[in-house]
């Protein structure tokens, strides 16, 4: 079947209902394709765009395995390349981390997140699967009871509904998921204060390692994506706006808060992508609402200190699948039941690693006594990390872990 055919494929009805085309649903579409489950996946993007999101590209060793064990880690094998050692750079020097032989002795996998994206895509569409492009789902309706449904909107505006016996909202913090949960659903959320510039940039790394910089006016931090692309972040006010900066200005930000004058130089290119992230983070509880099963941006906000998230999300996916395998097709709904208990556990232990990093990496927001204190500590934390063997091991653990 082609592309256009699959894009197009009629059905009102399916056992599941996925909404969300990126890692989480994805996964979860193919695992479920391979088991015999009818599934559909409803985006409403084109899928060039959902190709083209240009994200995070840190894969934990567990997401690895995820994706081999599911026999989905063929883009992972031929374009992924290990990586384990950071370094920060502070106001008394900087050190190095190699944490792939600390902890659990475990590297990370650079692999783009879009990139992973595209072939996760591809496997369900060849296997046969179907995802409805240019579709927006409006609201999950009747998710306590028997059959529940999906309203939606193609993209010239028409309306229809999709009939399932369980959905699977996998389209993030804003989706028709969140916006359909019950009353008595319970959000946790925690507003860090800390914004940063994301930056793609043309230009090859600059650094071996993932580089943390914390500097009097404020974070700046480089991240591998490519041979030729880097993601860099400088943190900035929260009002600022994304085209706020020339380019220039950015690159002399970044030597000055990555101490180039002291460590070397970075590889200047053009700046292709822009974006003001505000540092948040929420829970929603619990992650089942009936038919209705919350899983990655839709079920937990991370912030980006840490890069969890599509972990968190590829994790998930994971289980739900498998639970929803079990219920279908073997007649056991104990997977069902736990799922969001099993789930929250994984997300508030990586809540709880990502807001020590924010601790970690930022100057203290105000000068009353309360905000010298919490930089303390943070000069302890640092010095800690730098020194202490037990607290390196502690940190690859949670590092590479999810």
């Amino acid at each position: 079947m082609t592309e256009s055919q699959h894009a197009q494929v009629a059905g009102e009805s399916a056992d599941v209902v996925i909404i969300g085309a990126g890692p989480a649903g994805l996964v979860l579409g193919n695992i479920l394709l391979r088991h015999g489950v009818d599934c559909v996946v409803l985006e409403r993007a084109d899928r060039e765009g959902v190709e083209n999101r240009a994200r995070a590209g840190f894969l934990v060793p567990n997401t690895v395995r995820i994706l081999e064990r599911n026999g989905l880690d063929g883009g992972v094998r031929r374009g992924g390349r290990e990586h384990g050692v950071c370094e920060f750079r502070t106001e008394t020097g900087r050190f190095r981390l190699d944490y792939r032989r600390l902890g659990t002795g475990e590297p990370h996998t650079v692999y783009p997140q879009h990139e992973l994206v595209a072939d996760l895509m591809a496997r369900f569409l060849d296997g046969g699967g179907t995802i409805r492009f240019g579709t927006e789902a409006a609201a999950v309706a009747d998710a306590d009871g028997p059959a529940p449904s999906v309203t939606v909107r193609d993209a010239d505006g028409r309306p229809g509904r999709w009939r399932a016996r369980y959905v699977a909202a996998c389209d993030g913090r804003h989706g028709a998921g969140r916006r359909s949960l019950p009353p008595g659903t319970v959000r946790h959320h925690r507003d860090h204060g800390v914004s940063w510039l994301g930056l793609l940039a043309e230009a090859p790394p600059s650094l071996d390692a993932v580089g943390y910089a914390v500097h009097p006016r404020g974070f700046a931090g480089h991240m591998a994506r490519s041979a030729d692309i880097t993601r860099y972040y400088l943190q900035c006010d929260r009002d600022t706006p994304a085209d706020a900066w020339s380019e220039d200005l950015i690159w002399d930000e970044l030597d000055l808060r990555m101490r180039a004058s002291a460590y070397g130089p970075l590889v200047r290119g053009r700046i292709v992508q822009r974006s003001v992230v505000a540092l948040e983070s929420d829970v929603l509880e619990p992650l089942r609402h009936g038919s209705l099963f919350l899983a990655g941006d839709a079920a937990a906000l991370l912030s980006p200190s840490a890069a969890k998230g599509a972990n968190l999300a590829v994790l998930e996916a994971e289980l739900l699948a498998r639970a929803l395998v079990d219920a279908l097709v073997h007649g056991d709904p104990e997977g069902i039941d736990r799922y969001s208990e099993r789930c929250l556990a994984h997300i508030w232990r990586a809540q709880e690693f990502s807001h020590w990093m924010i601790r970690l990496l930022h100057e203290r927001a105000d000068p009353g006594d309360a905000g010298l204190f919490r930089e303390r500590l943070r000069h302890v934390r640092l010095a800690s990390l730098r020194d202490s063997a037990s607290r390196q091991d502690w940190f690859a653990e949670q590092y590479v872990g999810i």
